[in-house]
């Protein structure tokens, strides 16, 4: 069987179990100063009684805080490196240094396990900040609350709070971090759609302002798209995670937890090679930093992988070796310890120890295992017990409980786990029809997570249950003559006196046989027809997806081809001295690009024949930023809402938008000013649209109409308009808005409907 999510919590590492597979989140990055100590020291001997020697007094304080490990003598350091920089910020009245030192001791109250006292100076430091005015001092305070806290979404409120004052104040690195670690709370509190929203955000202010450590949020969005069951988008971001911590020679605890995200993908999309070389990669490295319940997170995440490759007596031999060099209080572990050694005699079939080990998790989880979380892991293995007792009553109590739970939380992956073993009770207890609807929504959902994996079981099934219920009916038939030819031999003793009852009664046999023929006869030719039927459905997928990987590769192909033709006249740049020749060649290369991005599209997506515009324009936009280096000057507005095109309309629109764009970046804006550009893509009734291109730069030109009417760039938008029978307008006042109407093109919609019915 496959296992499932589990969770359970650390002081630095918050461990997602995957039933246990146990996958450590992005560990909570500690806020420690990067400065070399013997600098800082070396800095503050040599400055003068000012505010910046607070701010180093505070820093190195900070970074003995914030030192791994937990030993007194830093702590001791910390305290009293921040009473120099109190009475120093006393001495000079500098009131930033004099809140920064009341939070400091706040933090170095709780990290002496002082929670009252903390929390106290911590809301001092908030007053404080609050009083002078100081914002990002006041996100500061905001996010130490945020730590004693129990309630998640209070603690989300004192997070997001945070996040305003860090993005009023301009502290961007702060306001990413914050967003970063609000979707690690989600995350946790097991919302990964609002988790994802969050962690995008945090990413690309990161990327705004070049912050490079990005594997924290990368392997934070690999967990959340673990969640959602969506795991080529968390394979994605684990490589990508593992790829930036490598490349930052970050060979902290962190990237043991990168790992061990990357090798839950891998155990889900059944790669146990991957996820085993992963997990010992993983492993050593918590050894390393001898993080005692991280090495156990990591020895249980191999033994649930031993577990799956039916290696149980391995999997309880490494358990036992935990118990032993590995021991543990934590109530959370043990329950975990005790969740494994439950599956593993479940599967061996020990039911006396499963018994004990079931009723251990029920007490603590609850029957329904709405306690303490973990409500899925508990609940899938609970259904499996019952299902092998043969406890059928409190197996569809609960796993119809687990179902809605999968399907609200998206998870394809567990609902067709859940179908699976759902299909096999009911084959047991001889509901056939219910076993082949779940036999269906398994392999429905087990595709839909694995891609290409086609199978022939369900129509194998159908066969076999209709060949079945046909054998019924011939038994029937079969018992109904054995019957008729006892009457016929009892009539045959008294034939002579009911002659004609055994006329009549021979007349009606014959038309009983004749009918059986006709019928037999009858069904064959079903049969017939059927097999016929089902080839031909074999036939039909089979051209299906030949036509689709068709048009991928055709896609692919001409956006290749276009890329070449873009490198092309890159190159040919290089041998021209003519300035116009080269904005020629230029203005053709952005065209080429925005014609590759559909194709782009339109081969890495499942949808062949409509392109999401919103995406489109997004990525066009940011393409066109990079080209031209923007960021400065320029900011750009998006207002699109998801309108799907077909290639014959993304394409002039896709046109259409560069050249108006290009123009906005050339003209509208001249010596480097300040500007806006927005664009707007929106539904204005049924099938019409409006795309909207505005600027609030200088305009055009007097006299534009006699003069550049017939530039190249303004064609190209008018005849481009014409060829998706839009309507074009241009407007000069306070800049220049270009505007488009249009009707969506239906036909390649209706005619997939058309098949469809056929």
């Amino acid at each position: 069987m496959n296992f499932i999510l589990f969770i359970s919590a650390k002081k630095h590492i918050r461990i997602l179990c995957t039933a246990v597979l146990f996958l450590g989140t992005g560990i909570s990055a500690i806020a420690q100063s990067k400065e070399d100590p013997e600098q800082l020291k070396k800095k503050i001997a040599s400055a003068e009684n000012d505010s910046q020697k607070v701010e180093l007094l505070l820093a190195l304080s900070n970074y003995y805080l914030m030192k791994p490990g937990e030993f007194k003598t830093d702590l001791e350091s910390a305290y009293i490196l921040n009473i120099q920089a109190k009475n120093l910020s006393n001495d000079l009245n500098y009131k930033p240094g004099k809140g920064k030192t009341i939070l400091l001791e706040a933090q170095i109250c709780r990290e002496k396990g002082d929670s009252e006292k903390a929390l106290k100076k911590t809301k001092e430091a908030l007053a404080y900040f609050q009083k002078n005015n100081l914002t990002e001092q006041q996100g500061e305070s905001y996010n130490e609350l945020a730590v004693y806290e129990n309630d998640v979404n209070k603690k989300a409120g004192l997070k997001e709070k945070a996040i305003q004052l860090f993005k009023k104040s301009g502290a961007k690195e702060k306001q990413a971090t914050t967003l970063k670690e609000l979707g690690e709370l989600y995350s946790s509190n097991e919302d990964p759609d609002k988790a994802d929203l969050i962690l995008q955000e945090s990413l690309a202010i990161y990327k705004a302002i070049h912050f490079t450590e990005l594997q924290g949020v990368y392997n934070i969005l690999c967990e959340v798209n673990t969640q959602k069951g969506n795991y080529s988008e968390a394979l994605k971001y684990a490589l990508l995670a593992e790829k930036t911590a490598l490349a930052l020679h970050d060979n902290s605890l962190q990237l043991s937890s990168v790992y061990n995200h990357a090798a839950v993908v891998y155990y889900y999309l059944r790669q146990n090679d991957k996820a085993e070389e992963y997990w010992y990669k993983a492993l050593e490295i918590a050894k390393y930093y001898k993080d005692t319940e991280y090495v156990r997170t990591i020895a249980e995440n191999l033994c649930s992988l031993l577990i799956r490759q039916k290696k149980e007596n391995d999997a309880l031999k490494l358990i036992k070796e935990m118990q032993l060099r590995f021991p543990t209080s934590n109530v959370e572990r043990k329950m975990v310890e005790n969740y494994l050694l439950f599956n593993i005699y479940r599967i061996q079939e020990n039911i006396p120890k499963a018994t004990v080990y079931y009723k251990i998790l029920k007490d603590y989880y609850g029957e329904n295992a709405d306690r303490n979380g973990n409500s899925v892991a508990i609940l899938r293995s609970f259904a499996s017990y019952q299902y092998q007792i043969k406890k059928y009553d409190d197996f569809y109590r609960t796993i119809k409980h687990l179902d809605a739970l999968a399907a609200a939380s998206g998870n394809n992956n567990i609902r067709s786990e859940s179908h699976l073993i759902w299909f096999k009770a009911d084959s047991s207890t001889g509901d056939y029809l219910g076993a082949i609807k779940h036999y269906q929504l398994y392999k429905s959902l087990s595709d839909s997570v694995f891609k290409g994996e086609k199978s022939k079981q369900i129509n194998s099934l159908q066969v076999e249950f209709e060949s079945e219920k046909k054998d019924k009916n011939i038994d029937l038939l079969t018992q109904e003559a054995k019957l008729q030819k006892i009457q016929i031999q009892n009539d045959t003793v008294v034939r002579y006196v009911f002659i004609g009852s055994v006329l009549v009664l021979v007349l009606f046999l014959a038309f009983l046989y004749n009918s059986f023929r006709s019928k037999n006869k009858k069904n064959e030719e079903l049969e017939i027809q059927r097999q016929q039927i089902n080839e031909q459905n074999e036939l039909n997928k089979k051209m299906l997806i030949e036509k689709e990987w068709l048009l991928k590769e055709i896609h692919h192909r001409v956006k290749n081809n276009l890329q070449i033709v873009i490198s092309l006249l890159n190159t040919q740049s290089a041998y021209l001295d003519n300035e116009d020749a080269l904005m020629a060649i230029q203005n053709s290369q952005h065209r080429m690009h925005a014609m590759s991005l559909i194709h782009q599209k339109l081969y890495q997506s499942d949808n062949l024949a409509n392109i999401d515009m919103s995406w489109y324009i997004y990525e066009l936009i940011s393409y066109m930023k990079e080209c031209f280096n923007t960021d400065k000057n320029i900011t750009f507005i998006l207002d699109t809402e998801k309108v799907y095109l077909d290639v014959a309309q993304a394409v002039p629109l896709g046109l259409i938008i560069n050249e108006a764009i290009n123009n906005a970046i050339k003209y509208a804006f001249p010596s480097d000013s300040m500007g806006e550009v927005m664009i707007s893509l929106k539904n204005i009734g049924e099938n019409n649209y409006q795309l909207i291109i505005t600027d609030n730069g200088v305009g055009l030109p007097d006299h534009f109409e006699t003069l550049e009417r017939n530039s190249l760039g303004m064609n190209l938008m008018i005849g481009l308009s014409d060829q998706i029978d839009g309507t074009f307008n241009m407007e000069n006042s306070n800049g220049l808005t270009i505007t488009i109407a249009f009707t969506r093109n239906t036909e390649f919609e209706e005619s997939s409907e058309n098949s469809e019915i056929i």
